[in-house]
């Protein structure tokens, strides 16, 4: 017989993204419990009769009845599959705290919550669940230390579920908080050893793998989007381990030089076609190089309120994209007189100046240039 679960964490259901706007961090929400029903589906649809959840379900302790359930009620549309929830260093499970509050609520029936360190069997699946769940977000013991002596029968599939941090072999790791030892399925004699708390899909080891997270959270995650397909045909044989995708956006970053108008048309196109639908793209963009006055006006309107408004979101890095005021930029600020003046000596600054002085005067002289183009379109 083969075994076969679906291995996901760091779900962080509540988690919230103060970068973005109101309406966008709603939208991220919404996908984070998009992904528990997407879950379900590949597990129908790969006779995946076990999900397991490798810890930080939620994103805090501190969360409102409805935040609390919404993953819940998504599994409950799945009763043929069983949940194996575990507290992790967002969600630890403490006294009257929220893992306390939904088993005295009551759960569906095919979703269980491990609050003690103790191995639970399914005997109907030959498999027997060995979790290791956290009570503080830091601990400097091994959580997983336990399952090297845990007895149990033979014939069954031993799965460890763990949230913590695997970083190497030395004996330094063991300073490390929430330490995991990578050779746990050995020394515990486990088919498979579901791993979280990284958010991108990682193997450690032919039986120790980290799911990564079923939605992208940050633009430095490699590996998101994804869970785990385990199929497990013998205690003796390692699984056969396929990545799933699960995401529904995409966290890009890209960095780009532009010097002139023909460089800012070339990275709008480029945006523009980096994926299929732009909806579903949140991208992190740097700009470095030197432009007039003309053009950094013009990099605005064409991708700063342009472009940027076909993805999700796009965050803008251009502190290294300084300005290069022509003479034509400054005849369009004055021709003469006092702002000529000041327009020349914020230029003088803009390119003479301490790294402090030059942001300030090349921001000022960009407004300077900005205020007199409204004036003259006024006066037309």
């Amino acid at each position: 017989m083969t075994l076969r679960l679906i291995h996901t964490s760091d779900w962080q259901i509540g988690k919230v993204f103060r970068f973005v706007d109101s309406a966008t961090m709603g939208l991220l929400q919404d996908a984070r419990l998009r992904a528990v029903s997407n879950l379900g589906e590949l597990a129908v649809k790969h006779g995946a009769r076990h999900v397991l959840v490798s810890g930080d379900v939620y994103d805090m302790e501190a969360l409102s009845p409805r935040s609390l359930n919404q993953p819940l009620e998504r599994m409950r549309n799945f009763p043929d599959t069983h949940w194996h929830l575990l507290p992790g260093n967002h969600d630890p499970h403490r006294p009257n705290g929220l893992w306390d509050q939904l088993l005295r609520k009551g759960l569906p029936a095919n979703v269980h919550i491990y609050t003690e360190p103790a191995p639970v069997t399914f005997g109907d699946d030959a498999l027997s669940i060995l979790p290791a769940p956290l009570y503080h977000r830091r601990r400097l013991d091994d959580p997983t230390a336990y399952m090297d002596d845990a007895a149990l029968p033979d014939g069954l599939f031993r799965v460890g579920i763990a949230h913590g941090t695997v970083t190497g072999f030395g004996s330094e790791d063991h300073d490390v908080h929430n330490f995991i030892a990578p050779d746990r399925p050995a020394r515990a004699g486990l088919s498979y050893l579901a791993m979280g708390d990284w958010h991108g899909q990682k193997k450690i080891n032919e039986r120790c793998w980290y799911s990564g997270t079923p939605e992208t959270d940050a633009f430095d995650v490699t590996g998101g989007g994804q869970a785990l397909l385990v199929e497990i045909e013998a205690q003796d044989r390692a699984p056969e381990v396929t990545p799933l995708p699960t995401g529904h956006y995409q966290w890009l970053t890209r960095s780009e030089r532009i010097n002139s108008r023909e460089d800012i048309d070339r990275l709008a196109r480029m945006l523009r076609a980096v994926a299929g639908d732009l909806d579903r793209v949140l991208i992190r963009l740097a700009v470095e190089g030197a432009v007039s006055l003309d053009d950094r006006q013009y990099f605005e309107n064409e991708v700063v309120d342009g472009v940027s408004a076909a993805f999700c979101f796009m965050r803008i890095d251009d502190q290294r994209l300084f300005p290069r005021p022509t003479a034509e930029d400054l005849d369009q600020i004055d021709r003469g007189g006092f702002v000529r003046v000041a327009a020349e000596e914020l230029k003088r600054k803009a390119e003479e100046g301490s790294d402090g002085e030059r942001a300030i005067a090349a921001e000022a002289l960009q407004r300077l240039y900005i205020e007199h183009m409204k004036l003259r379109a006024g006066r037309q």
